[in-house]
């Protein structure tokens, strides 16, 4: 009997796992967005740098073909003397006082009608939320003659009241729109753990509602902060008296006052990097509430 030989066979070696195929169309798109990103902020920030460029040249220089980006020297005295011209300390202290009256007085009455609109039950409610939002599609140059009528016949011509007084008096259509979608997206609940503790509609307003809907505020100040701090039209329309102008129209004259010879574009600029300061440093400082307050409008529940 013939035996077969031992055949020792190897062990089956398993399979390697394959290597994950790699991402590639991901990495395109996002490659793509982040060029269209910079594409974007090129534009916005270019025309900046060059401003800065301008700012920090000597008169000479603005000029000088072809163009430099560094300037051969810095003047620095630029951002001393440009405010010089306009008198900048105190038409900024102008800005402050009608900027901030009228946040404060935008912002509150916004969010007052936002929070009857969303909370309170009332008959026409909806009629009147559509007429709020219809007054939006209107432009606002429809009641400059009516209401300069108005304010003159009241005696409120070359004052800062036309200026500050209506944003008490109803805020801004776009705010009350917000401020309503932002309050729909609060539980009913809260209010009514609120009304069982004994507090009104009041208490319920300031002491829970406020501290909630915190983005939602900070977002309105932010945008009414910039439409006021760069109004030119209203102040141009009811002041006369040049003590009293805020920068956007103290920035237009430093240019009319130069009429029939060319300004100084160096010191233009410089004081024109001093008057975007304030309003970049707010949004700069809020922009995390800024976002949260415009993200929360698409998780509304519309009731």
């Amino acid at each position: 009997m013939t035996t077969s030989p031992d055949v020792t066979r190897a062990p089956a070696t398993a399979p390697k796992p394959a290597a994950p195929a790699r991402p590639r169309g991901r990495a395109v798109r996002t490659a793509s967005w982040y060029a269209v990103a910079l594409l974007i902020a090129s534009v916005m920030i270019v025309p900046i740098l060059w401003m800065l460029t301008v700012a920090l040249k000597g008169p000479s220089a603005v000029f000088e073909v072809p163009p430099r980006l560094l300037p051969h020297e810095f003047h620095f005295r630029n951002f001393v003397d440009g405010p010089k011209v306009i008198h900048f300390p105190r038409l900024l202290l102008n800005s402050l006082v009608i900027t901030g009256l009228s946040v404060i007085g935008g912002v509150m009455t916004s969010m007052m009608a936002g929070y009857a609109l969303a909370r309170l039950r009332f008959p026409g409610r909806k009629v009147w939320f559509y007429v709020f939002v219809g007054s939006m599609l209107l432009p606002p140059v429809i009641g400059i003659i009516p209401l300069f009528q108005l304010f003159k016949d009241i005696g409120w011509y070359d004052t800062w009241l036309p200026l500050i007084v209506p944003a008490f008096l109803g805020g801004n259509p776009l705010f009350i729109f917000l401020a309503r979608q932002y309050f729909l997206s609060i539980p009913h609940s809260i209010d009514e753990a609120a009304k069982v503790d004994g507090a009104g509609h009041v208490r319920i307003f300031f002491s829970v509602m406020l501290p909630i809907t915190k983005p939602a505020w900070i977002t309105m100040s932010i945008l009414a902060f910039q439409m006021s701090w760069n109004d030119y039209l209203n102040p141009l329309i009811y002041l006369y008296s040049s003590q009293k102008w805020p920068l956007s129209v103290g920035m237009a004259s430093f240019v009319t006052q130069f009429a029939g010879q060319t300004p100084d574009w160096n010191l233009y600029m410089a004081t024109n990097l001093l008057y975007m300061l304030p309003p970049l440093a707010v949004f700069f400082v809020a922009q995390r509430y800024f976002i949260q307050g415009l993200s929360a409008l698409g998780t509304v529940n519309q009731r």
